[in-house]
Parts: structure tokens; C-alpha cells; sequence
């Protein structure tokens, strides 16, 4: 064809030239942004309450008990729907799932704020998750379905910065929120955001085609088996360190749910012509790698999120605001770092990249093993930005080789799978942390309680000062010195277990240092939808 076209009296005319091919159109990348920020939102809330819980647990005059649960039913309820959401994709349309989606969060978000009661604070809790569920996995076969592999030193940081930025600032916003203005707050500030992202995605999002013939052969029994293994593990871990783990009769009922739920889903998943999960994905060994490390990933982004509030409150006193503001310099760090592992990720194999993410992460843990009761912003300073830095340098990298030589129509699927390893890293990893601070813990005050008793010089003299300035205050000063006593052992035993935990992360990651050899470095890249 020839390249000039003729104008109607005039000269011939040069012919536009092509669109370059790696061109994203800025209606596309317009309803992609809409699709992250979902995705922040529905991420953000599983730890936005985490640093409220006792001003909810007063409103709602609630128990310690009842209180966690604001939790675990949103961490349940989504960890089922994270999977499912590719079925569902493929099945709705990435349109349809996810407007319904942002609605439906939209809605049980709302619902939170008018709860009157913990039971209906745990059921809208649970709607909130389920619901909210799909739209992650959504994000990150978007972003390697319809951008060229030439864009992912773009897109790749920005998922990444989302998947560990919004778990990390969750305690600083929901402090911030709960202080200023009132726990409602944590979730009716989901509602303008929510009903923004609903209309902005149904009405820019055409990345893909509905099929619902699939729902002819929706697996119900898969689903079944799927719910009742990923719930009952769920349950398990985050109850298990609570309950003495077996001791507990609840915990043995969940955990014979669990076997018998995983023998279901896993014999569907082989068997079922259209599978509720597709677990072929892993026969690809850069994603199984990739999964792998994104489990880890969890356990360390999520475990620290928990260790440092547990330690600020517990041994330090903090209230809610001073945990989040303590806690930003994680962000601040992540944020710094998101362009700069963008740029690196064009130009260092990606191996290089997570060993340099992995080795940052180990050292900020080992830094923090030295803890001591009187730790605050200035000795959590170094550790904080050697783990925002660590978890972007690392996070990029892992997306690319997990989900950057899939095909597309696998990437629905291997999505939901890759979102819930790094869920299940997070509670498998808050189950034994939780679990390594109370042995831990008891095991350091009997140590220390040997040391400290009747005979001992220098304990008999400490209790003789501090009761001796007790009885000048007016206090019974004998009885008082050795409750005071008791508690400073019981500090510094809590204190010696947190040092344990961080030393079992740092061993950890340095683990994951020598892995990163049997990653094969992706030569391909999935190409861009045709839509």
C-alpha cells in the first residue's frame, strides 16, 4: 500500500504514521490507575482497624475476645475470594467483577460505620473482605495482560509500592483517623473514594470479554472444599496462638475441616472440567519460585507490621497516633523507593534485585535483634528504612518473574494464586511469631526469675532501694517493690523474645539470599491484549 494518500486538489500528503506499538492508550492507563487505587483501599483496610481496635472495642462494647475478630473475618473472608476472583474474571468480564467489586466494598464499608454491635461489626467486616477480595488479583493480571513488557518498569513498581505501602501505613491512617475524628471514620472514608473507583472502572475499563457459559460448569463442590480448607487454615492460625493450639477443641474441629476441605479442592481442581483454581500455573518454575518468595515476602511484611505496634504499645506505652507516626518512615522509605527499583528493574537481572531487597530486609531485622526496653523513634529509624527499601527492591522483581512469563490466558488464574500466597505468608508468619513471643516470652522469665530471687545480692539490694523510695511515697513499700519487680522481669522477658523473633526473620531472609540462584531470569514477556 502505498505510503502517501491523495488530497482533493492539492498535492499527495505523507500518510500518518503508525502508532508506535508499545503506545498505551491514555483511556487505559487512566482506568488502570482507578483499578490500583481499589486496590489500595481493599488492601489498606486489613490493617487500618489494627491500631483502633480498643477505640471500636469501647464503642461497640465489645470483649478482648470478640474485638480480634474484627479482624480475622475480614482476613477469612478474603483470602477465599482472592482465588476465585479469576474464574470470576474470566467469567464476568474484569468490568464486571470489579465494579461489583468496588460497590459491593463501597457498600460494606458503610455498613462498618453504622454497626451498633460486634456481631454485626463481624458480619459487614466479613462482606467487607470477600467483597473487596477481587479486586487485587485483578490489578496484577491487568497490569501484565495489556501493558507491553516495555512498561513494566512502570507499572511493576506501582503494584508493588500499593502491595506493601497500604499494609504498612494502615496503623499510621487508622491512628490518624480514629484520633482526629472517630473510629467510624476507618471505614466511611472508603465511601467517596469507592463510588469514584465504581464509575471510573465501568466506565473506562474494556480490557477483556465476559464468557458465562463458564457458569454452566461453575465448580460448586470446588468452591466448597476451596472455602472450607482456606477459612478453616485462616482460623486456625490466627486462633491457634491464642488457644494453646491442640489444647483447644475448636482448633482440632478446624483443623480436621481444613484436611478434609484440602483433599476436596485439590481432587476438584484436578478432576472439575472448568476448575475453580487453575494450579497449573505452578508447573511453570519461575512463578512457583515466585509464589514462594511472595509467601516469605508476607511473612515479613506483615509480621513487622504487627511486631513494631505490639512493641511500641506493649513495652512502650504508645497510644494509636505515636504507633503510626513512629511507623511512617516505613512508607516514607517505600515511597523513595518504588522509582528508583522501577529503573534498576530495566537494567539489573532481577536476582541481583531481590538479593539486594533480601540482604536490606535481613540486616534491618538483625539490626533490630539488639532491641531494649527504651527503643524508640531514633533506634527504629535505620531498621524501618532497611525494610522499605528491602520490600520494594524485592517486591518489583518477584512480580516480574512470578507473573512475567505467564501467558494470558493463564494470568487470571496465576493472579489469585500469586495474592494469596503473600496472604497466607503473612498469617502462617503472624501464627508463629505469635506463638514464638509467648514461648519465648515464659521461657525468658523463668530464666530470669532464677537469677532474680531470695540469696541474690544483687536482687536483694535492688528490692531494698525500691522499696525503701517506695515507703518515702507513702506505699507499702516491701509488697509494692516486688510487684514492680515482677513486672520488670516480665518487661525484659517480653523484650528478649522480640529480639528471638527478629533473629528467626533475619535467618529467614538470608535463606531467601542463596534461593534466588535457582530463578531462571525471564526472557519473555506476556504481550499486550489486542483489545
Amino acid at each position: 500500500m502505498s505510503s502517501t494518500t491523495l488530497t482533493a486538489g492539492g498535492p499527495p500528503r505523507a500518510a500518518a504514521p503508525p502508532a508506535a506499538p508499545d503506545a498505551v492508550p491514555l483511556r487505559r492507563m487512566l482506568a488502570f490507575m482507578a483499578m490500583v487505587f481499589g486496590m489500595f483501599m481493599a488492601i489498606l483496610d486489613i490493617q487500618i482497624v489494627s491500631a483502633s481496635l480498643a477505640e471500636i472495642q469501647a464503642g461497640l462494647s465489645a470483649s478482648t475476645d470478640e474485638i480480634a475478630w474484627v479482624q480475622t473475618a475480614y482476613l477469612i473472608a478474603e483470602v477465599i475470594m482472592i482465588p476465585l476472583s479469576g474464574f470470576l474474571a474470566r467469567m464476568l468480564s474484569t468490568r464486571v467483577l470489579f465494579t461489583l467489586a468496588a460497590a459491593g466494598f463501597t457498600a460494606s464499608s458503610a455498613l462498618c460505620a453504622t454497626a451498633t454491635n460486634i456481631d454485626q461489626m463481624i458480619i459487614y467486616r466479613a462482606l467487607q473482605g470477600f467483597i473487596g477480595g477481587g479486586m487485587i488479583p485483578s490489578v496484577f493480571a491487568a497490569a501484565f495482560t495489556i501493558f507491553p513488557p516495555s512498561k513494566r518498569a512502570v507499572v511493576s513498581p506501582m503494584i508493588g509500592l500499593v502491595a506493601t505501602l497500604a499494609p504498612t501505613i494502615g496503623p499510621t491512617v487508622g491512628g490518624y483517623l480514629s484520633h482526629a475524628l472517630s473510629w467510624h471514620w476507618l471505614f466511611l472514608v472508603n465511601v467517596p473514594f469507592g463510588i469514584v473507583v465504581a464509575i471510573s472502572v465501568w466506565n473506562l475499563v474494556d480490557f477483556d470479554k465476559p464468557n458465562l457459559a463458564l457458569f454452566k460448569n461453575f465448580d460448586w463442590f470446588g468452591l466448597l472444599g476451596m472455602a472450607a480448607f482456606l477459612g478453616s487454615l485462616e482460623y486456625v492460625l490466627e486462633e491457634g496462638p491464642l488457644d494453646d493450639w491442640f489444647d483447644d477443641q475448636v482448633i482440632v474441629v478446624m483443623t480436621v475441616i481444613l484436611v478434609l476441605g484440602a483433599l476436596l479442592f485439590l481432587y476438584r481442581a484436578f478432576t472439575a472440567k472448568e476448575p475453580i483454581v487453575d494450579l497449573t500455573a505452578f508447573t511453570n518454575r519461575n512463578f512457583a519460585f515466585g509464589s514462594l518468595f511472595s509467601f516469605i515476602m508476607g511473612v515479613g511484611l506483615y509480621g513487622l507490621t504487627y511486631l513494631y505496634p505490639v512493641y511500641l504499645g506493649r513495652i512502650r506505652g504508645y497510644d494509636s497516633l505515636m504507633i503510626g507516626e513512629t511507623m511512617f518512615v516505613s512508607g516514607l522509605a517505600m515511597f523513595a523507593t518504588a522509582p528508583i527499583s522501577g529503573k534498576l528493574s530495566t537494567k539489573l537481572d532481577p536476582r541481583v534485585m531481590m538479593l539486594m531487597g533480601f540482604t536490606s530486609f535481613a540486616l534491618g531485622t538483625w539490626l533490630m535483634s539488639g532491641i531494649t526496653h527504651d527503643w524508640d523513634f531514633r533506634e527504629l529509624f535505620i531498621p524501618q528504612i532497611l525494610r522499605g527499601f528491602g520490600l520494594m527492591m524485592a517486591m518489583v522483581p518477584i512480580n516480574n518473574v512470578a507473573l512475567g512469563t505467564l501467558t494470558p490466558d493463564k494470568m487470571k488464574g496465576a493472579s489469585g494464586l500469586y495474592n494469596l500466597t503473600r496472604n497466607l505468608g503473612g498469617a502462617v508468619g503472624l501464627a508463629i511469631i505469635n506463638t514464638m513471643i509467648n514461648d519465648r516470652t515464659a521461657l525468658h522469665y523463668d530464666r530470669l526469675a532464677e537469677r532474680v530471687r531470695w540469696g541474690s545480692q544483687i536482687a536483694e539490694d535492688r528490692l531494698s532501694q525500691m522499696a525503701a523510695s517506695l515507703s518515702a511515697g507513702g506505699l507499702d513499700g516491701p509488697n509494692a517493690a516486688i510487684g514492680q519487680l515482677v513486672g520488670l522481669v516480665r518487661r525484659e522477658a517480653s523484650v528478649m523474645a522480640f529480639s528471638d523473633v527478629f533473629l528467626f526473620l533475619t535467618a529467614l531472609f538470608a535463606g531467601l539470599c542463596v534461593m534466588t540462584v535457582f530463578i531462571a531470569k525471564p526472557r519473555a514477556g506476556v504481550k499486550a491484549d489486542a483489545h
